[in-house]
């Protein structure tokens, strides 16, 4: 019963780091608490995430507000038609002075990546990527170098430019555990924005170190102590096997969706303070989860059919929802 009581209570100061981060982080994305939560549920259930919005919405400032308030390190790469696989892994330089070949480690070795309009890169450099993303590792010149934990990749794409670009293909995909809209604000918000420049006087934000990677990886931890009920778990598989079987789709959600979902619920779970999951953990995350891992079927696109979302949502009022206790 102890060793129980320490285990509650450690996990109630990570919760409250936790809320400590996004309270800070929701004063400067005004009106985005919804997406800088599931932002955090991504690090929460050590996944990727991939942003598919407009430019302009802050994409990079929640990347880089994340690394700030975690302690972690942060770093960008622009992702260009040109852009290489070692411009990413890094490669060995040879040094005159010593007469030896010496690593140059690349961005990809951080704590937080921020992958900016993944799509133009072409498919050499994105394969290297994914090794990254799914190992935690790089191959340069046939040597294995794993990369230190937190590893998190938040990537970007514009969903309106097609011109020079390289369509991620699913496998790739596959390896974003969500895939996020940020949304314009509403009139208020957008308000509030102007609002909050005139004060602070500057386009720059003061943002307060509140975790270190060490506090983070100590969260996923605590992630994984999180109970999930076995008609949870059959909740989650009828969702994702219903992706399957659905009219509308080519090809539905692998069991990687499912473990998505699983990581995802057990993640909100802890952020809502809880030690085990409920089915709106589940329902909540559902379409962000899943929406990229289905493919339409072609005539759905010459009709301007459904979106993927449209289609998750639909399964979701379909299948009964358990009860559990």
């Amino acid at each position: 019963m102890a060793a129980s009581d320490s285990t509650t209570k450690s996990a109630q100061k990570l919760n409250d780091v936790a809320g400590q981060i996004l309270e800070q982080l929701s004063c400067i994305i005004i009106g985005k608490r919804d997406v800088l939560e599931k932002v955090f549920l991504a690090i929460l259930s050590d996944g990727h995430l991939l942003f598919e919005d407009y430019p302009g919405l802050a994409k990079t400032l929640i990347a880089r507000s994340f690394a700030i308030a975690t302690g972690s390190e942060f770093k960008r790469v622009q992702f260009t038609p040109d852009l290489l696989p070692a411009d990413i892994t890094g490669t060995y330089i040879f040094n005159r002075s010593s007469s030896q070949f010496e690593l140059r480690r690349g961005p990809i070795f951080t704590n937080i990546l921020l992958a900016d309009e993944i799509n133009r890169a072409p498919p050499r450099t994105q394969s290297a990527l994914l090794e990254a993303m799914q190992e935690k590792q790089v191959t340069i010149e046939n040597e294995t170098l794993k990369i230190d934990e937190p590893f998190i990749v938040l990537a970007t794409q514009n969903p309106i430019e097609y011109e020079g670009t390289y369509p991620l293909p699913e496998a790739q995909l596959d390896r974003f555990i969500m895939k996020l809209r940020v949304g314009y604000p509403d009139s208020e918000e957008e308000v509030r924005i102007l609002q909050d420049r005139i004060q602070r006087r500057s386009d720059g934000f003061s943002i307060e170190r509140i975790a270190n990677p060490a506090l983070i990886l100590q969260m996923q931890e605590s992630v994984e102590n999180v109970h999930v009920d076995d008609v949870v778990l059959k909740y989650i598989t009828q969702i994702v096997r219903a992706t399957r079987s659905h009219t509308d789709v080519e090809v539905g959600a692998s069991p990687r969706g499912s473990l998505a979902l699983l990581k995802l619920a057990r993640a909100r779970a802890f952020l809502s303070s809880r030690s085990f999951v409920i089915p709106d953990d589940v329902k909540e995350i559902a379409a962000p989860a899943l929406s990229h891992r289905i493919v339409l079927k072609p005539e759905q696109w010459l009709k301007g059919g459904r979106a993927a979302e449209q289609i998750i949502g639909e399964i979701l009022n379909q299948i009964p929802v358990p009860k559990v206790g």
